[in-house]
């Protein structure tokens, strides 16, 4: 009798292990999400089929609920409709599971869709402590937190942290300047009066984008609190030709969200 239960033992103890084997839970969570989100919810479009998506990720949770990633893709559709609290329900569970995954797109989300600018900065200066200044949608934590104090009027704060940004740019990764960035750096000078300075900065910008109307604009605003007038209008005309004809901000999800300080033409 003792033999028996010695035998029946190590057997459950190797299936026991078996289940628990890192490796063996890896190997089994891909294969979930190669079938429920690349051969099922990925067939489907989101736009216009979302219940089939929804589906998909379901079905796949209803195999192992542990999946991160699984919850999400259920919240990226939401957040792309608008429908910014359904969503969060679904990526808070994913940040549960897996922070160092998902709690920086979190943070973002919250600064670029959701607008709450002040869990958004308490978000990614967690993940700062915890991960360090890592990026997120091509920039730096940093960067999206600057863009917070922006729009909770911090502009000293925003100030700091974009000039930290593009000096870091600047001697550490020449050739990555971006126009965003220095947009933003220019914004916070413009907001502390900082006329000659966010001109400076401004046309950094135009040197990488020479088209982005939305630096043109605020340069304008510039030029003409220096009272060149002249230059002001000449200016104007070309960023409301360059607005009108889509040159903006390039980020990636401005097809979804109108970024802080975007100007939007009228056609």
């Amino acid at each position: 009798m003792k033999k028996i239960f010695l035998l029946l033992s190590l057997h459950f103890g190797m299936l026991t292990f078996a289940q628990i084997n890192p490796e063996t839970i890896k190997k089994n969570q891909e294969a979930i999400i190669e079938e429920f989100v690349t051969n099922c919810a990925e067939k489907h479009s989101y736009t216009y089929e979302m219940s089939e998506w929804q589906h998909c990720l379901d079905t796949g949770l209803k195999k192992d609920s542990t999946i991160s990633y699984l919850w999400q893709q259920k919240a990226m559709p939401y957040f792309k409709a608008r429908k910014y609290e359904i969503g969060m329900v679904y990526l808070d569970k994913a940040v549960e599971l897996n922070p160092e995954k998902h709690q920086a797109y979190r943070a973002f989300i919250k600064c670029i869709f959701v607008k709450t600018y002040k869990e958004s900065i308490l978000d990614f200066e967690d993940c700062i402590k915890k991960f360090g200044n890592n990026y997120v949608m091509d920039h730096t934590y940093n960067f999206y937190i600057g863009l917070c104090y922006l729009q909770l009027n911090e502009f000293s704060k925003a100030e700091k942290l974009f000039k930290d940004y593009n000096d870091d740019i600047f001697r550490n990764r020449q050739g990555l300047e971006h126009p965003t960035a220095l947009f933003y750096y220019g914004v916070s000078k413009y907001e502390l009066k900082k006329w000659e300075e966010a001109i400076i900065v401004f046309d950094k910008a135009l040197k990488l984008y020479p088209n982005l109307s939305d630096a043109k604009f605020y340069k304008v605003i510039c030029l003409v609190r220096l009272d060149k007038k002249e230059e002001a209008k000449k200016l104007y005309e070309e960023a409301k030709q360059d607005g009108k004809s889509g040159y903006t901000i390039n980020e990636d999800n401005v097809v979804y969200e109108t970024y802080p300080y975007q100007v939007r033409w009228k056609s």
